[in-house]
Parts: structure tokens; sequence; C-alpha cells
């Protein structure tokens, strides 16, 4: 279990969990209310619904919103591209949350309402999964859909007839970081060796110098957080003003810290009209490996309340996150 975060990071925490459940709304939401749809799904009542209790439903007539013929995936995300088995079944999984409606984003209905507006991901390949699926979904109303790669961007589409902007900035901490050599007493480096640095108090170059240019702006940040990316022998070591701190922190306690300082960085520098959003861990759930190690995501079914794990021979234990982590992830990708 992780541990508890500093008491002076709920207030944060509340109002980004709540300008999530806006955003999941303004902006992932956009269709209107069908004829058929009974009356307390009207948009107060939408309001005051909790998106992230529910259910997770088969729905054999759900499709994607996009085909394989999409420009923004990587060959080798493509999951209808490539011909995955099942994708018809995983992809008919459809959130329902309890008392209230949820419909499917509309592209048409959204490019218009974010005319000349600029939208941004900031942080790991959480991120980077939703931009992709994000960018099919709204080509499907613009063909015109361009490749963009500008201010430090890793990767996003400008959508010429609305005058959209929407791109991906890879910061896996969000703070910088970088190799640090090891110097033998000679004053000489030796490059396999040495320890990652951690700027705790210093944002990420990728998108330290973006504020002005968007309007929304969505982090997040967590898988890169363990011993798997960062293992002992080259361990993260963080340091706030230049200098070490001291004692050293854990991996765990580095987030911590590291969560107050960009949060107190995006209050201050960026523009109060900006709408600014965080996005929550999904679950682990590789088989017979992890990401690097040949490990595969065989399941074809969500995973159900509070399960930790899958039993299957030598299989993981599946790392699990806080539900409402889970149901803001994966219903925002579909």
């Amino acid at each position: 279990m992780s541990p508890k975060l500093p008491s002076h990071l709920f207030p944060w925490l509340i109002l980004l969990t709540f300008a999530s459940l806006c955003f999941f709304y303004s902006f992932l939401s956009l269709n209107t209310f069908s004829s058929s749809s009974s009356s307390s799904s009207s948009p107060t009542s939408y309001y005051n619904c909790n998106l992230f209790r529910g259910q997770w439903v088969l729905d054999p007539d759900r499709t994607p919103l996009y085909d394989q013929t999409c420009p923004f995936h990587r060959n080798a995300w493509n999951c209808l591209r490539n011909d995955r088995q099942n994708m018809s079944f995983i992809n008919s999984w459809k959130w329902v949350p309890h008392n209230c409606h949820l419909p499917r984003i509309d592209p048409f209905r959204f490019l218009p309402l974010v005319r000349n507006r600029n939208i941004a991901f900031v942080g790991d390949s959480l991120n980077e999964n939703f931009l992709v699926s994000f960018l099919c979904i709204l080509r499907v109303a613009d063909h015109g859909a361009k490749r963009w790669k500008k201010k430090g961007a890793w990767r996003g589409a400008y959508f010429p007839n609305f005058n959209v902007t929407v791109a991906y900035h890879r910061a896996v901490l969000l703070s910088k970081y970088q190799w640090q050599p090891k110097q033998s007493e000679a004053g000489i480096q030796d490059g396999s060796e040495g320890f990652y640095r951690v700027d705790v108090d210093v944002p990420a170059d990728e998108w330290a110098k973006i504020a002005g240019f968007y309007d929304v702006l969505v982090f997040n940040t967590g898988h890169w957080w363990n011993n798997d990316k960062f293992p002992k022998e080259k361990p993260l070591v963080f340091y706030k003003a230049g200098q070490p701190i001291i004692p050293p922190l854990g991996v765990l306690d580095g987030l911590k810290v590291v969560l107050t300082h960009m949060i107190t960085y995006i209050q201050k520098e960026f523009p109060g009209k900006t709408l600014k959003f965080w996005r929550l861990q999904s679950p682990r759930h590789f088989y017979g490996g992890d990401w690097n190690q040949n490990g595969s995501c065989l399941f074809n079914t969500p995973l159900e309340e509070n399960e930790e794990q899958r039993s299957q021979q030598g299989s993981k234990a599946v790392e699990l996150c806080d539900r409402r982590g889970i149901t803001k992830n994966r219903h925002s990708s579909s």
C-alpha cells in the first residue's frame, strides 16, 4: 500500500479530482442527451452524479469510433491494424455509472466547442496512450488533421478546420531529472556508474515553458516511480535549490515532494484561465513478465471491484490502484 500523502496536499488533490469530473463532462462527453434518456439524465443531474461509481457492461453493439487507418498511432500500438486477438470483444466494454447517463464523446460537437483553443497532456505514457485515442477520435470530424510537433511537444496533431491543437509533452517524473555519472578521486567520470539527479523544484524542460500557449492541460505521473525503472544500482537522488536533500528520500517520499512543488509551480506560473487537471494511475496488468520482459495483456474483461490479482500459471500479482483511478483512466480512453 502506498504511503499516505501529507495533509497539506489534500486540498489540492480534492480540487484536482473535482476538476477532473468537470473535464470528463465538458471535454470528453459532449454528446447531447438522447431523447430516450430519462428525465434524471439532465445536465443538472449529470453534474451531481459520481461518474466513478458504476460497473463495466458488455455491449456487443459498441464499436470503436475510429478504424485502423488513423495515422497517429505508433505502428506497434495499433491493435486494430495488428489484428490483436479478441479486439471486438475488448472494445465492447463500456463504463456505466450508477444512476446517471454517460454519453460517448461526439467529435462533431467537441471540435466546434473548443475552436481556436489548444490542449496538452503532460506526463508519462498513460497520457500518451490517452492522446493517441483522443486524436483518432477527433480526426473523424476533421480528416485534414496534420501531425504537430512544436514547443517541446513529443507529438500531437493540428485540426485546421477548427484551429485546434492537441499535443503531448513527455515528462515521466514531471520534475527535471538527468543522469549524474560517478567521478573517481582523480576526477574522471565513469559513465556506467552513477545516479539520476531529480530536482524536485524544477519542472522538466519539455513543459517548463509552455505556459500561455495551451488552454487546457492534463497532468499525470506515477508508473516511473519504482525500482523497476530506477533500480538500486542507478537510483533517484533528490535535490532542492541545487543541493541534495538530507536525509536522502526514498522513491515514494520523493514523489510526494515532487507533487508538492509541481502543483505549486503550476498554480503560480500558468494563467488562472487555463484549465488544469490531474489523471490518476491505471493498474498494471501484465502476465508472464513486466512490460519490458515479454509480458502480455491477455485478459478480455475489466478488473473486478477490489480485485488485486489474476491467478494463472506463474502470473505476477496485478498492481491495483484505487478504484477511482481505474475508472477515471479506463473510461476516459474509450
